[in-house]
């Protein structure tokens, strides 16, 4: 059987998606289609064919989407794949109405609904009318929190015979396993890995721990990840004041996780945080926003903090609070926390899932 994956960019697909792919690898050929990436090479090594597709992931240019769609339209009928699995939303909305109008059958990924569906004005409007297209005759599709389930049953795109709930990606609990806490020390060091973007929460972020930095309280605030946006000048202010670390992007987080004293994330919308749920299996306290595809990797007050989104102050209060902890309460917070994502988020229980939705249907 050919099975045609359609992504955006490499990172996420190896890093979340590996386990599955590997598995898919067993029976069938699988051929991927993406940007080239550093990973690229890593999915060529385990078996997969890769097929190299430039896409703007961010832009809203009607023209490279056009081209996009043409490329998967003469992808999809050259390759004759059996199943089309898509990720992201261009690859779900173009490779989507691709699939739809060659009679191919079609298994979207939602990994998250974007900035779009938080507006009200025309782009919502268009992208709801294209997921509409798209996902019309699709065989199932997946999605990581029940609130967008909701959202994208309510807006009458799906119905609930084609829809599959999952616990995200889920996490590999042989590869981030609980990790020896930090010796108890005056400084508490936060993580934070993401894109840097306002949508990821750094403004509050950064004003929160700036505050955090005038009254005197003894922290460093690590941050891994791209610049999707310019945050160099205000990080160079940071890093010069001495509380902010800027690693860059890291293919290993783990021994960046085993430094930390707790893992952040203020984002404002996601499908479900796989950097949440990875920090969290490796025994770290979460401070998390209150939203789908975030709350669910913390159980509020005893495995970290939930903080209301796009709140700088209830941040700052988190964040204090987390401080002021003992170090024992520190450590007894990831241990609840490695339990919580043991019991709920193994990625074996998603791979089964998902291959059983796949190949029964």
């Amino acid at each position: 059987m050919k099975i045609l994956i359609l992504a955006n960019n490499d990172v996420g697909l190896y890093q979340f998606r590996k386990e599955l792919i590997e598995k898919f690898l067993i029976e069938h050929e699988v051929y991927i289609s993406l940007p080239y990436g550093s990973f690229i090479d890593e999915f060529i090594k385990i078996g997969c064919k890769f097929i190299n597709t430039p896409i703007d992931r961010r832009g809203v240019n009607p023209i490279k989407d056009i081209r996009l769609l043409l490329h998967y339209i003469k992808l999809i009928h050259g390759l004759h794949p059996d199943k089309v699995i898509t990720y992201t939303i261009k690859p779900n909305i173009y490779g989507g109405i691709a699939s739809r109008l060659l009679r191919n059958n079609l298994y979207a990924n939602i990994t998250g609904l974007g900035t779009a569906f938080e507006n009200t004005g025309l782009l919502k409007k268009i992208v709801i009318h294209l997921y509409k297209i798209a996902l019309k005759n699709a065989r199932r599709i997946f999605f990581e929190n029940s609130d967008n389930l909701s959202t994208i049953t309510n807006y009458k795109i799906a119905t609930a015979e084609n829809t599959v709930l999952l616990n995200g990606a889920g996490v590999n609990l042989k590869k981030f396993l609980p990790l020896p806490y930090p010796a108890e020390t005056k400084i508490t060091r936060f993580l934070f890995i993401g894109r840097i973007m306002k949508e990821k929460g750094i403004d509050e972020l950064l004003k929160a721990c700036a505050r955090l930095h005038n009254e005197s309280f003894k922290f460093v605030l690590e941050v891994l990840g791209f610049f999707e946006e310019d945050y160099a000048a205000i990080f160079h202010k940071y890093q010069n004041e001495g509380w902010l670390l800027y690693s860059g992007y890291q293919k290993d987080v783990q021994p960046y996780i085993k430094n930390c004293h707790c893992f952040v994330l203020p984002s404002w919308h996601e499908g479900m945080a796989n950097t949440n749920l990875e920090a969290a299996a490796s025994a770290r306290p979460i401070i998390t926003s209150n939203i789908p595809g975030c709350r669910e990797a913390v159980i509020n007050t005893i495995s970290g903090y939930l903080c209301i989104p796009k709140d700088s102050n209830d941040l700052y209060i988190q964040l204090k609070k987390f401080i002021t902890l003992s170090n024992d309460e520190k450590f007894a917070m990831g241990i609840a926390g490695r339990e919580h994502i043991s019991i709920n988020f193994d990625k074996n229980d998603v791979v089964n899932i998902t291959c059983a939705e796949l190949f029964n249907s």
